[in-house]
């Protein structure tokens, strides 16, 4: 192996040696082969293209001067993507980012098919992405993390510094808000037909 003993083999661990050198052309290449899916994480996050993009750069700035702390624990994508991560949260805490906690209201889960009303609706994936951008910040948060991102619910509580518990109803409450939104959708379309 290479001098730094890796748990995890990258595909790209040639230019990821290249850029602990120093190497801007390497970094251009690790810039350009992960950019696209870095800036879609910080968007979900912070819902603004515009800063989506500066906390992009800036992120990856900052993986770059720290690249040396990379261990190959992780794929490198996973500990970029967690940078950016970070830093978009960071950003958000800025603007003052409160997610409510379970104790602040009550919020009760019905089984809808006991009640009767099993409910289908038909939904594209684009409005899926537009109705999630409606959401709230915290709920927005939540459910990107854990739906697109694939962090669990013990992950999320380290990442927001909440309990699992909080990050479980946060995630129950923006499933909710999301279904209703796009029921919302659907109703305001059949009515325009």
């Amino acid at each position: 192996m290479n001098k730094q003993e890796s748990i995890y083999k990258n595909i790209h661990q040639d230019i990821i040696d290249r850029c602990k050198s120093g190497e801007q052309k390497a970094q251009f290449q690790l810039y350009k082969l992960y950019y696209k899916a870095m800036y879609n994480t910080c968007l979900r996050i912070v819902n603004d293209s515009l800063e989506a993009e500066d906390i992009m750069q800036e992120s990856f700035l900052k993986a770059f001067d720290k690249i040396n702390f990379y261990k190959g624990e992780v794929s490198f994508g996973a500990w970029l993507k967690r940078i950016v991560i970070n830093h978009s949260l960071d950003e958000l805490r800025k603007r003052k980012l409160e997610t409510s906690s379970i104790e602040d209201s009550v919020y009760e889960i019905k089984d809808e098919e006991k009640k009767g009303r099993d409910e289908e609706i038909e939904v594209k994936v684009e409005e899926i992405k537009e109705a999630i951008q409606l959401l709230p910040d915290g709920y927005r948060i939540v459910l990107s993390l854990y739906l697109i991102e694939g962090y669990d619910h013990d992950e999320i509580s380290e990442i927001l510094n909440i309990s699992s518990s909080t990050s479980r109803s946060q995630f129950a409450r923006a499933k909710k808000k999301l279904i209703e939104c796009l029921k919302n959708e659907e109703i305001e379309k059949t009515n325009s037909i």
